[in-house]
């Protein structure tokens, strides 16, 4: 009995002290933290770790075998400062920054902090990551000119991350956050930067203020355009209903205005009729006076001078039948006459070109006239001589004797002698 009651309250006071143990094996995480189990074996990735990992949970330390250790994963502010950091071109700058940076919380880069930072105070770790990132921020400042730092902030941000990050992962570090609060240069090198940036955002803002008041030039005058075509559009719109109206009283006017017309019209037809008749009496009566002034005398002058044509043809033909009897009894007397017709009819046209000449040399005094004639009698003047003697006997008349009396009409000291000389004779001297 007594060792059944030793043995009960031996099992007692070891549940009792079980139960204290329980208390310092079973650890709860909060989720800022993480809380390494060092002692046991694991596999990852096919490495092996020595250590298990506990983030926002529960989990039992084996006793005598494992020994826990924690990590803060809260945001850690590291100010940054760079002094005489020279940018690429060879200008020292000073830069002021700030990061927001933590311990991993996710593996694999959380083994790269365990390995790096356990057993490491809070501030230990915040030296060693702003060290890195100050390195990192020269580096970066050297890849950039002082113009490109200044003009993009963003970009320089951009290029710092992405360098540093490399390096923080390797550490078991996450960079929230990192931001550029200020840079400047002992030699006034970005206040010269800043001051032509200044003076081309004044030359900007210039332009675009030309821009907008010529912008708003062109609008008033668009503006000014449209209010002129509406008005356009109005004075047209007045204008067709004053032409429809105007249309519309003529359309309604147009009845009466036909029938006036027509009225006026039929008016003029009938006094033309009326003027028609008149003037068809008066041109009757102008038919009549001409047909007794003008048409009757003009038939009687007509008649008269049919009737003085017909005696004039009458004695006409009849000194035409004369003519021709008498150039029958010339023809008759031609051929009685026989070859010396030709002289005869010579003679005759001779005597009133004699009397021409003879007008023409009336003042000159003629004494004698002597024919001559060829040797042979063939001459001209013989000729004439014969058919002066033959005219003599045909028609009595002497032509030398006609000769004779007009040189005694014309000469002062008598009649004038006519002789008939022959070429071979000598004419006989005065």
């Amino acid at each position: 009995m007594n060792i059944a009651l030793f043995l009960a309250g031996t099992v007692g006071v070891l549940l009792i002290l079980l139960l204290l143990n329980l208390r310092t094996l079973f650890y709860v995480c909060p989720p800022n933290r993480v809380y390494i189990f060092s002692g046991t074996r694991r596999m990852v990735g096919g490495r092996r770790l020595g250590y298990r990992i506990l983030k926002g949970g529960n989990m039992l330390r084996i006793p005598f075998i494992e020994r826990v250790d924690q990590l803060d994963l809260t945001n850690m502010i590291i100010e940054l400062s760079a002094s005489g950091a020279y940018a690429k071109g060879g200008v020292p700058l000073n830069v002021q920054g700030v990061a927001n940076v933590k311990v991993a919380g996710f593996e694999p880069v959380l083994n790269n902090a365990i390995e790096r930072f356990l057993g490491k105070t809070r501030a230990e770790i915040m030296g060693i990551a702003k060290a890195t990132l100050e390195g990192s921020l020269r580096g970066v400042l050297a890849t950039l000119t002082p113009e490109e730092i200044n003009e993009d902030r963003n970009l320089f941000n951009e290029k710092l991350v992405q360098e540093v990050e490399q390096d923080m992962t390797a550490l078991g570090l996450v960079v929230d956050s990192l931001k550029i609060q200020n840079m400047t240069d002992d030699v006034r090198y970005l206040d010269s930067i800043g001051r032509i940036r200044n003076a081309s955002l004044i030359a900007s803002a210039r332009i675009a203020e030309a821009e907008a008041r010529a912008a708003s030039e062109i609008r008033r005058a668009e503006n000014l355009l449209q209010e002129a075509q509406a008005q356009i559009a109005a004075e047209t719109n007045v204008a067709t209903a004053d032409a429809g109206k105007r249309l519309t009283d003529a359309e309604t006017r147009r009845a009466a205005l036909v029938a006036e017309e027509k009225s006026a019209v039929a008016a003029l037809v009938a006094q033309a009729g009326a003027e028609l008749k008149v003037q068809g009496a008066r041109i009757e009566q102008v038919r009549m006076k001409l047909q007794a002034d003008v048409i009757a005398v003009a038939e009687a002058n007509c008649k008269a001078m049919e009737q003085e044509a017909s005696a004039d043809v009458a004695t006409i033909v009849e000194e035409g039948r004369a003519r021709a009897e008498a150039l029958t009894k010339l023809a008759e007397a031609w051929e009685s006459a026989g070859p010396r017709a030709r002289e005869i009819l010579v003679m005759q046209k001779l005597q009133p070109v004699l009397k021409i000449v003879t007008d023409t040399i009336a003042d000159t005094k003629i004494d004698r006239l002597t024919v001559l004639g060829g040797s042979s009698g063939k001459s001209e003047a013989a000729s004439l001589y014969r058919a002066n003697e033959q005219i003599k006997e045909v028609f009595g008349i002497d032509l030398a004797e006609k000769v004779r009396n007009l040189g005694a009409q014309k000469s002062e000291d008598g009649p004038v002698e006519v002789r008939y000389v022959e070429a071979s004779e000598p004419p006989e001297q005065p």
